[in-house]
């Protein structure tokens, strides 16, 4: 067991989806291959098995800069695009600490401080009916 542990910790996150997989389809290979199948969507098998690569990609980018600057990133690059509303909507339903999702909100709509002493006081209009 120990060395199916070391190879399938070499696989890092990858692995430890293939292991959830195989658990949650009884260990049948048939079912696993379905599985990585579903994964790989119109690409099949070897999609799937792409995707845990991809995985792997990504889960080594979160690490080395960690998720706060990854998810920063993704959305100021997003909110060039897209309605920032929108944005704010999905970061709100996010599964992710509600401190982060401040800090996400915050970098998308920062609050303007507007100094009262620029702008003129109202005027006052007055309607005569004739």
């Amino acid at each position: 067991m120990d060395e199916i542990v070391k190879k399938l910790a070499g696989l890092g996150l990858p692995g430890v989806i293939l292991v959830v997989l195989t658990v949650a389809s009884g260990g049948s290979s048939a079912a696993v291959a379905a599985a990585l199948t579903a994964l790989g969507g119109p690409l099949g098998i070897v999609g799937g098995i792409g995707l845990l690569g991809l995985i792997t990609v990504i889960g080594d980018t979160v690490a080395g800069y960690g998720i706060e600057a990854i998810l920063k990133a993704i959305y100021a690059e997003r909110s060039k695009t897209e309605s920032v509303r929108y944005l704010l909507k999905e970061i709100k339903d996010l599964p992710i600490s509600e401190e982060l999702k401040l800090k996400l909100k915050n970098q998308l709509s920062p609050e303007v401080i507007i100094d009262t002493e620029e702008f003129n006081q109202p005027k006052t209009v007055e309607i005569v009916e004739e």
